[in-house]
Protein backbone atom coordinates (compact mmCIF):
# COMPACT_ATOMS: atom_id res chain seq x y z
CA UNK A 1 0.00 0.00 0.00
CA UNK A 2 1.75 3.71 -1.16
CA UNK A 3 2.49 6.10 1.52
CA UNK A 4 -0.23 8.99 0.61
CA UNK A 5 2.15 11.34 3.00
CA UNK A 6 4.80 10.97 0.22
CA UNK A 7 4.49 13.49 -2.79
CA UNK A 8 3.28 11.45 -6.10
CA UNK A 9 6.53 12.11 -7.71
CA UNK A 10 8.59 11.12 -4.87
CA UNK A 11 6.84 7.68 -4.54
CA UNK A 12 9.06 5.71 -6.99
CA UNK A 13 12.63 7.59 -6.67
CA UNK A 14 15.92 5.36 -7.52
CA UNK A 15 18.40 5.26 -4.07
CA UNK A 16 20.05 7.59 -6.55
CA UNK A 17 17.39 10.12 -6.31
CA UNK A 18 16.35 9.34 -2.91
CA UNK A 19 20.37 10.78 -2.02
CA UNK A 20 19.57 13.81 -4.26
CA UNK A 21 16.57 14.75 -2.45
CA UNK A 22 17.86 14.07 0.98
CA UNK A 23 20.59 16.67 -0.07
CA UNK A 24 18.33 18.78 -1.82
CA UNK A 25 16.29 19.33 1.55
CA UNK A 26 19.25 19.79 3.81
CA UNK A 27 20.63 22.22 1.76
CA UNK A 28 17.01 23.59 2.41
CA UNK A 29 17.29 22.93 6.04
CA UNK A 30 20.58 25.16 6.16
CA UNK A 31 19.07 28.68 4.03
CA UNK A 32 16.46 28.32 6.86
CA UNK A 33 18.62 27.89 9.37
CA UNK A 34 20.73 30.90 7.62
CA UNK A 35 17.92 33.33 6.83
CA UNK A 36 16.76 33.06 10.98
CA UNK A 37 20.23 34.18 12.15
CA UNK A 38 20.30 36.99 9.49
CA UNK A 39 16.84 37.83 10.62
CA UNK A 40 18.41 37.77 14.26
CA UNK A 41 21.48 39.74 13.57
CA UNK A 42 19.06 42.42 11.97
CA UNK A 43 17.19 42.76 14.57
CA UNK A 44 20.20 43.73 16.52
CA UNK A 45 21.73 45.83 14.11
CA UNK A 46 18.17 47.56 14.12
CA UNK A 47 18.84 49.14 17.51
CA UNK A 48 22.63 50.95 15.96
CA UNK A 49 20.54 51.68 12.26
CA UNK A 50 18.28 53.90 14.51
CA UNK A 51 20.84 56.26 16.09
CA UNK A 52 23.24 55.72 12.48
CA UNK A 53 19.91 57.15 10.66
CA UNK A 54 19.59 59.95 13.19
CA UNK A 55 23.00 61.34 13.62
CA UNK A 56 24.96 60.74 10.62
CA UNK A 57 25.31 63.11 7.69
CA UNK A 58 24.46 62.97 4.88
CA UNK A 59 24.42 59.64 2.95
CA UNK A 60 27.14 58.07 5.22
CA UNK A 61 24.76 55.66 7.43
CA UNK A 62 26.71 51.79 7.21
CA UNK A 63 24.43 51.05 9.97
CA UNK A 64 21.02 51.26 7.89
CA UNK A 65 23.52 49.75 4.78
CA UNK A 66 24.09 46.56 6.86
CA UNK A 67 20.67 46.47 8.61
CA UNK A 68 19.53 46.24 4.67
CA UNK A 69 21.54 44.10 3.38
CA UNK A 70 20.87 41.23 6.45
CA UNK A 71 16.78 41.85 5.97
CA UNK A 72 17.08 41.42 2.00
CA UNK A 73 19.68 37.85 2.67
CA UNK A 74 16.76 36.97 5.46
CA UNK A 75 14.01 37.37 2.49
CA UNK A 76 16.26 35.25 0.24
CA UNK A 77 17.36 32.90 2.00
CA UNK A 78 13.95 32.03 3.32
CA UNK A 79 12.52 31.89 0.09
CA UNK A 80 15.47 29.65 -1.15
CA UNK A 81 14.88 27.29 2.07
CA UNK A 82 11.38 27.06 1.10
CA UNK A 83 11.55 26.09 -2.14
CA UNK A 84 14.38 23.44 -1.37
CA UNK A 85 12.51 22.05 1.47
CA UNK A 86 9.22 21.60 -0.08
CA UNK A 87 7.49 18.21 0.24
CA UNK A 88 9.45 17.39 3.36
CA UNK A 89 6.35 16.87 6.34
CA UNK A 90 9.55 16.09 9.19
CA UNK A 91 11.38 18.65 11.20
CA UNK A 92 14.95 18.20 11.13
CA UNK A 93 17.29 19.25 13.94
CA UNK A 94 20.77 18.62 13.06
Amino acid sequence: MANYLIPVEERNLSPQGVEALDRRRRRGQLFLVLCFKCLIVGALVTLWAGQDLTYSPGWVRPMFYWDAILFTLAAIFGVAGIRLRRGSNEFISY
